[in-house]
């Protein structure tokens, strides 16, 4: 077999045919792997809204948001015998070290029921302590009260919530979303 020559025409035909065949790999392997990513998506999702919510039994059509941030929100109304029990709102705010995704649960009358930090990037033994300061028996605890009642801030800013200590900004992130959360189902529910 013949030599190929070093021509700008040759060289162009093998880097095509190289893009193509590995193109044709990666979209075989995205086709092979799209249904069980978006499976456990699901269940991740499902997990984290059984985690944080109220007693309920199915829940309703998803309602897509847009937080003053800009960031995509989701809702997700809960059902009992057909009747509202309440919501789970998962919100997406800025922290210290970036994006925090959380899952807030708020039963029927707006009050916390649970919360599930998602995801985050924040400074570990500091802001990665959200999942159980602002939990039940935390410092910062906010199960059980209402962000139309209670002034869910940090205390540094006149609030009633202690920061997390050496984390403030983690802090007012995590309070940042549970209230725009919150905003989130009280102009849902008033159907604006």
């Amino acid at each position: 077999m013949a030599k190929l020559q070093n021509s700008l025409l040759n060289m162009f035909l093998s880097l095509t045919i190289i893009s193509l065949v590995v193109g044709v790999i990666l979209g075989g392997v995205y086709a092979i792997t799209k249904e069980p990513i978006a499976k456990a998506e699901t269940a991740k999702q499902t997990n984290a809204i059984k985690a944080v919510a109220p007693q309920f039994d199915t829940v309703g059509e998803q309602i897509d948001k847009t937080t003053p941030n800009g960031k995509q929100a989701l809702i997700f109304p809960l059902l009992k015998d057909n009747e509202k029990v309440g919501y789970a709102v998962q919100v997406i705010e800025m922290g210290f070290g970036g994006e925090v995704k959380i899952m807030f649960g708020f039963d029927k009358n707006f009050n916390v029921v649970g919360y599930n930090v998602l995801a985050h990037q924040e400074t570990p033994g500091l802001g990665s302590k959200m999942p159980e300061w602002f939990s039940e028996g935390g410092k910062g605890n906010v199960i059980g009260k209402n962000p139309a009642n209670d002034n869910l801030t940090v205390s540094k800013d006149g609030g009633e919530v202690d920061a997390i200590t050496a984390a403030t900004i983690s802090s007012r992130c995590f309070l940042k979303a549970l209230n725009s959360a919150y905003g989130l189902i009280a102009i849902q529910e008033a159907g604006i």
